[in-house]
């Protein structure tokens, strides 16, 4: 049984959510294959090559790869991945564009988005919104998985060595063209992979505001995040809404800001690990799930929290 897992990298630096995808990897088996694929990425290989329970780390460079394609990655992941008993990525913006469609070419099932293994062919994922956990076991002889990274601590980064296989394989479907992107600069990680996620909600009044939370999230690595009704209100971009009509977290601490805990919010954070509450409504519903609650006006407490930290 062997398995392979996609990296997330940016043709730089090899993704902390790449990490955590091993060690899922590491609770199916231990002959694990890496597969780095992108452009001019020696640094990305050379950091793969160091994760100590990686058996040999598969170097596609090809300009065809250097975006991230999805069309071309996933043909690629399926050519490369027929091998495979097991196939799995991060469930990232990447992952979540380029594994359907290499489940699609292999004709198999994905199992999306786990959070726990049970065994080499049963698997726990959130269901509706993150209300429940369903247990699920795949028949299919090869299985396609995403792997949600802060369900799974990551490996071991530093310490091995081992050797590259280096693809001739350039698969250019011709489909569809990169044009270009816009990246927000940020030394935050992304929402979906972050350890810890500060919202900010309504009660943040507008968006300038949201600078409150810049101080406590630079101090505490974590990414920012907000709720919808703060998104409706313009106040922030919709990429960075949580909740069951964005993005799906389960960080180790989530701090909810302003937010009073609307349904759809909670379908988007409830699996995490610890929540802190700041509101000044003592009845708000977010306060029903969260594990620290603190009954106060966010234009004090904010600037009390980030001075202590």
């Amino acid at each position: 049984m062997s398995i392979l897992v996609i990296s997330e990298h940016d043709n730089v630096e090899l993704k902390e959510a790449t990490l955590s995808t091993i060690t899922a990897a590491k609770e199916i088996g231990s002959d694990i294959d890496l597969l780095v694929a992108g452009y001019s990425c020696d640094e990305v290989v050379n950091k793969a090559c160091m994760i100590p329970v990686i058996s040999k780390v598969i170097v596609a460079d090809k300009e065809t790869y250097q975006n991230f394609l999805p069309e071309n990655i996933g043909a690629l992941g399926a050519e490369i991945g027929s091998s495979y008993s097991h196939i799995l990525a991060p469930a990232t913006s990447n992952g979540k564009n380029f594994m359907p469609r290499i489940a699609a070419l292999l004709d198999v099932a994905q199992i999306s988005e786990i959070i726990s293994v049970q065994s080499v062919d049963t698997f726990e994922r959130p269901i509706y919104a993150g209300n429940c956990i369903a247990t699920v076991k795949s028949s299919d002889p090869i299985k396609v998985i995403t792997v949600r990274a802060t369900g799974f601590d990551d490996c071991e980064s530093e310490g091995g060595s081992a050797p590259i296989e280096n693809l001739d394989l350039d698969i250019n479907l011709g489909i569809s063209n990169f044009i270009k992107e816009e990246i927000a600069e940020s030394d935050r990680p992304e929402l979906t992979a972050a350890d810890i996620v500060i919202s900010g909600g309504r009660g943040m009044q507008n968006g300038e505001n949201f600078r409150l939370l810049e101080g406590i999230a630079d101090k505490l690595g974590a990414a920012i995040g907000a709720s919808r009704a703060a998104v409706d209100s313009g106040f922030v971009p919709n990429d960075m809404q949580v909740g069951q009509t964005g993005k799906i977290v389960a960080p180790s601490l989530y701090i909810a800001v302003g937010i009073s805990g609307a349904i759809q919010h909670l379908a988007g954070m409830k699996d995490s690990k610890v929540i802190v509450a700041i509101n000044k409504d003592e009845d708000a519903p977010i306060f029903q799930v969260a594990d620290y609650g603190l009954v106060a006006d966010l234009f004090d407490a904010l600037p009390e929290l980030e001075s202590k930290l």
